[in-house]
C-alpha cells in the first residue's frame, strides 16, 4: 500500500494505491459520502464486472448510489455523451455539494471530469480508474477533456480530482491488449527523466504484464509519484515542466486520427509507437544515439506493442499525419513543440521542429520494419 498526495495548495489530494482497495471502497470514500447519496459514472463493461459489489458494500454502509452507465469505447468521449451526462446528473438533482465518481478507464475519467467541472459551475468528483492507462497516468492531475471532429481532447478544462483510489487487482478483469496499453505510459516515465527505471521496466516488465502483485505495484506507485511530482511543479502546463508528459503523444494523437480514434489503435499503442518515433526523430537529429530508440523499440515489441507505422495500421504518409497535428491543442503561433530525447531519461521540450522535415521524416518511417524483440 501507499499513499501518495499532490501539492497544489487547496486543490491538493491523495492518491491511494493499495491492492484490494475496492473491497473496501465505502470505508476509503466515507468523507465524500457524508450526504447519504452517490453520483456514479462507469461504462457497460466496468460496471458488469465491479457495480454489483460495489452498490452492496455502499448499501450495507447506508450510502445510496445512484449509476449512469456510458457505452464503452473511446467513441463516448463525445459532445452527445457528454449531453446525456449532464442531463442525467441535472435530473438526479445534482447540487455543488456533491462529489461524483468516476468508475472506469481514461475515458469514463475524462468525461467525469469534464462534466464535474462545468455542471452547476462545478462540483467535486473523485476518480476509481479500472485500466493501468488511468491507474498510471489520465486518473492523476485533473485534464479533463472530450474529443471532437478536429481531434482529440481539444475541449476541456482542468478540473482536479478530490481524491484517486488505485486498487492493482481490479486489473485482473482487464483484456490482456488494454493491459499492454497502459504499460506504454509506465515505460514513459522511465523515458521522460529516471533511466533507472527503464531499466526496472527492461527487467521487469514481463512481470508487470503478468500481474505479479509487488511489480505490478511497483510500477504504479512509480509512475504516480512521478507524475504527481511533474503536476506538482507545473500544473496548468504554462512551464515545459509538464508538457515531458505529453512524450510520444505528438505523434501518437497524429496516429489515433489516422485510425479513427477507436479500437483499430489503442490510445496507449499510439503513445508507445509516439515514443518510439520521438525517439528515432532524435537520433535522426543527432540529439540521441539510434541504439537508444533501438533498445525502446525492442522492449515494446517483446511486450507485443506496436512499434512502427506498419504495426500501427497506419497508411497516411507524412503530409497527411502532420496536418493532424496542426490540430494539436498545443500549437502556438504556428509552431509545435515536440518532445524530443538526448538519451534514455533525457527528454526535453523543443521549440523548433519544423513540420515539413517531421513529414519528410514520417514519410521514412513506414520503411522501417519493426525489431526482433528481447525481454
Amino acid at each position: 500500500m501507499a499513499r501518495l498526495n499532490i501539492a497544489l495548495g487547496q486543490r491538493s489530494y491523495d492518491i491511494l494505491v493499495e491492492a484490494g482497495a475496492l473491497a473496501q471502497i465505502a470505508g476509503h470514500i466515507a468523507p465524500w459520502t457524508r450526504r447519504g447519496r452517490t453520483l456514479w459514472i462507469s461504462d457497460s463493461h466496468v460496471a458488469a464486472h465491479h457495480w454489483p459489489r460495489i452498490e452492496a458494500q455502499l448499501a450495507s454502509a447506508g450510502v445510496e448510489a445512484h449509476l449512469h452507465i456510458v457505452p464503452a469505447g473511446e467513441a463516448s468521449k463525445s459532445w452527445s455523451e457528454l449531453a446525456h451526462l449532464i442531463d442525467w446528473l441535472l435530473a438526479m438533482g445534482v447540487e455543488r455539494s456533491d462529489t461524483i465518481f468516476a468508475l472506469g478507464g481514461g475515458m469514463i475519467g475524462d468525461l467525469t471530469g469534464f462534466a464535474a467541472s462545468i455542471v452547476k459551475r462545478g462540483c467535486d468528483f473523485v476518480q476509481v480508474p479500472t485500466t493501468l492507462l488511468a491507474q498510471v497516468d489520465s486518473s492523476v492531475g485533473g485534464k479533463t477533456a472530450i474529443n471532437t471532429t478536429a481531434g482529440k481532447n481539444l475541449v476541456g478544462t482542468f478540473h482536479q480530482p478530490k481524491f484517486v483510489l488505485i486498487d492493482p487487482q481490479v486489473l485482473g478483469t482487464l483484456p490482456s491488449r488494454e493491459m499492454r496499453a497502459g504499460y506504454a505510459e509506465v515505460v514513459k516515465y522511465g523515458l521522460i527523466d529516471d533511466a533507472p527505471f527503464f531499466d526496472w521496466c527492461e527487467a521487469n516488465g514481463r512481470a508487470v504484464l503478468a500481474q505479479d502483485c509487488a511489480s505490478l505495484e511497483h510500477a504504479i506507485v512509480t509512475s504516480v509519484a512521478a507524475k504527481a511530482r511533474i503536476v506538482g511543479e507545473d500544473e496548468r502546463e504554462t512551464k515545459d515542466r509538464r508538457a515531458l508528459l505529453n512524450l510520444g503523444h505528438t505523434f501518437g494523437h497524429a496516429l489515433e486520427a489516422d485510425t479513427g480514434f477507436g479500437e483499430r489503435l489503442l490510445h496507449g499503442e499510439a503513445v508507445g509507437v509516439g515514443m518510439v518515433l520521438a525517439l528515432r526523430y532524435s537520433a535522426r537529429r543527432g540529439l540521441c544515439e539510434t541504439r537508444d530508440a533501438d533498445r525502446v523499440a525492442a522492449h515494446l515489441a517483446a511486450c507485443a506493442m506496436p512499434v512502427t507505422l506498419a504495426d500501427a495500421g497506419v497508411t497516411a504518409d507524412g503530409n497527411a499525419l502532420v496536418d493532424h497535428m496542426r490540430h494539436d491543442k498545443k500549437m502556438s503561433g504556428g509552431t509545435l513543440p515536440f518532445l524530443l530525447l538526448r538519451g534514455i531519461g533525457s527528454t526535453f521540450v523543443a521549440h523548433d521542429v519544423e513540420l515539413d522535415d517531421v513529414a519528410q521524416f514520417l514519410d521514412e518511417q513506414h520503411r522501417v520494419a519493426a525489431p526482433a524483440p528481447s525481454l
